[in-house]
């Protein structure tokens, strides 16, 4: 159990954060961007949990993502050491359920004919939002996961990839099954 008795600490004004090993890293330090980015990913979804309106399986699969995305920012939070006591880690069975999920939702979407533009519905809009956070959180780990000195499970960059599907197979669903989308109609305002 996390117990948070203070909320600032002082500690941090220095410029350094901790990683949950107690190691101090700057705070522009790329792990430190790889589980804040995660974090921004997850304040995303809880927007749009706001937005869904009758939507009770999607709001909970958002739901239990959102957890997840907590395992996976202590994940990264805590660097993987040879030898070491394993900590928390995604694990392939939150991906597996990720891929459920995507199967689910994509086997009530129309077929796609063109690239959907960010819109339609509000709950829509702020998926697509959450999905580009999203990308940019999985290149951020890929990056990191590239230096030898600093390990990222493979699970975690798979999450990563599997969300940013589901998020947006998801858009799709709130948009009336894809009925709602906004196409792209390539050279429309030449």
């Amino acid at each position: 159990m996390v117990v948070l008795n203070r909320i600032y600490t002082k500690t941090g004004d220095d410029g350094t954060t901790a990683l949950g090993s107690g190691e101090r890293r700057p705070k522009y330090d790329l792990r430190i961007a790889a589980f804040g980015t995660v974090d921004e990913t997850n304040a995303a979804i809880g927007i749009v949990r706001l937005h869904l309106g009758q939507a009770p399986e999607l709001d909970h699969m958002l739901g239990l993502i959102q957890n997840d995305l907590f395992d996976l920012g202590a994940d990264l939070a805590v660097p993987q050491a040879a030898g070491k006591a394993e900590r928390l880690r995604v694990v392939s069975s939150q991906v597996e359920r990720l891929e459920r999920d995507i199967d689910s939702l994509n086997a009530h979407l129309a077929p796609l004919t063109s690239f959907v533009l960010p819109g339609g519905t509000p709950a829509a809009a702020y998926l697509h939002l959450a999905r580009t956070i999203c990308r940019r959180a999985e290149r951020i780990v890929v990056e990191l996961a590239a230096n030898p000195d600093e390990p990222v499970g493979a699970a975690a960059i798979q999450y990563l990839n599997r969300l940013s599907d589901l998020l947006f197979v998801a858009s799709r669903s709130v948009n009336d099954n894809g009925q709602g989308d906004v196409l792209w109609v390539p050279g429309q305002n030449r």
